[in-house]
């Protein structure tokens, strides 16, 4: 007999609502989204997929909460306050600055492949502004080769070494293996940010409950040397969002509980320039996960494809526009390599948005 196909749920905020909206008595109905004042949304898309049967409809934001059954539970998700990662408070957007300790970096060529360099450089992203500093000694590029533990550990332990009593910004290494996971842990990193939601590596999912750390979860499609290789999708937003409610169970039955947890759709891991530019313009469906969101955007391929700017160190307009774009959906924490340039637009928009300065 042929198995039936499950119908689920999903919920993507829109008609946001200015700051102004929330004040006096006469104030409007409003989804507000993790908890935030300031992510206040006139309504919902509401999506139901049955098999390959896709239905979408536009519920008003006084409407939703008489919904019953998986939409309720979706509602409660979306809504409910995000917890501290690692001591950080998510009211507004985190900036991760990105420190790649390797010499074949797709956006920076490497120059920052000694010890001294990185450090140098994660100095400078925490002066601009860098909430996190993201360390990782192994390029996951379309078409990298992987390196071997002990390669990347030599690459990346003298820098956490370096900078953990040097830096009040939160320090997460960025890695696919369980044992780099567990020897940062014990130099002292306050987060894992790993490219394969924990699924690379077979020990992953334990080390990484040991640890106790919080951990990003990133949606990919294949290995790096060939995830670029024709991706598909029934329906790339939704295929996304249920790969990472998937790795968010076997986080959960493994011992790490949902706050821990951070949600990345993988902009450009075995996506097309039609599948980024769908996963961004509905990143805010994944607050229905529960879970925080952060976006990797920063001076990608998409970018050049779009603007024309072929060289990657030059994609920072480009890049701030993608990070603007991801934190009016309210995207939690943007890792980015220009974080000066991020800041400063961040600072702007809020304001603008706000309709007065902080």
């Amino acid at each position: 007999m042929a198995e039936v196909p499950t119908t689920r749920h999903y919920l993507r905020p829109i008609g946001a609502l200015p700051a102004s909206a929330a004040a006096g008595a006469a104030s409007p109905a409003a989804i507000i989204v993790a908890g935030r004042a300031d992510l206040r949304f006139a309504a919902a898309e509401v999506i139901e997929r049955h098999g390959e049967r896709v239905g979408r409809r536009i519920v008003a934001a006084d409407v939703l909460p008489g919904q019953a059954g998986e939409l309720a539970g979706l509602l409660e998700d979306l809504c409910r306050p995000r917890e501290p990662i690692a001591g950080l408070t998510l009211e507004r957007a985190r900036i991760m600055g990105i420190v790649n300790v390797t010499p074949d970096s797709f956006a920076d060529g490497g120059r920052y492949g000694e010890t001294h360099a990185a450090v140098a450089h994660a100095l400078q992203l925490e002066a601009e502004g860098a909430d996190l500093l993201d360390i990782g000694g192994e390029s996951t590029r379309p078409g990298a080769e992987p390196v071997d533990v002990e390669e990347e550990w030599r690459r990346v332990g003298p820098v956490i070494e370096a900078l953990r009593p040097r830096v009040q910004a939160r320090l997460s290494i960025d890695t696919r293996n369980a044992e780099v996971m567990r020897r940062a842990a014990r130099a002292g990193v306050h987060l894992i940010n790993d490219v394969s939601a924990l699924s690379h590596d077979p020990a992953s999912l334990a080390v990484a409950a040991e640890t106790g750390l919080p951990v990003v979860l990133m949606h990919s499609r294949g290995d790096p040397r060939t995830m670029q290789q024709k991706p598909v999708y029934a329906d790339v937003v939704l295929d996304v969002c249920d790969a990472l409610e998937a790795r968010i169970e076997a986080c959960e039955g493994a011992g790490i509980p949902r706050s821990r947890l951070i949600v990345d759709p993988g902009i450009g891991f075995g996506k097309t320039l039609a599948h980024n530019m769908a996963l961004i313009a509905s990143l805010g469906l994944l607050h229905g996960l529960g879970c925080p969101i952060l976006l990797g955007a920063s001076r990608k391929s998409f970018i050049g494809r779009l603007t024309g700017v072929k060289v990657a160190g030059e994609r920072v307009m480009g890049s701030v526009g993608a990070a603007v774009a991801a934190v009016a959906q309210g995207a939690q924490i943007i890792r980015v390599h220009d974080v000066k340039a991020t800041r400063e637009a961040l600072t702007v928009w809020e304001a603008a948005t706000r309709g007065a300065a902080a």
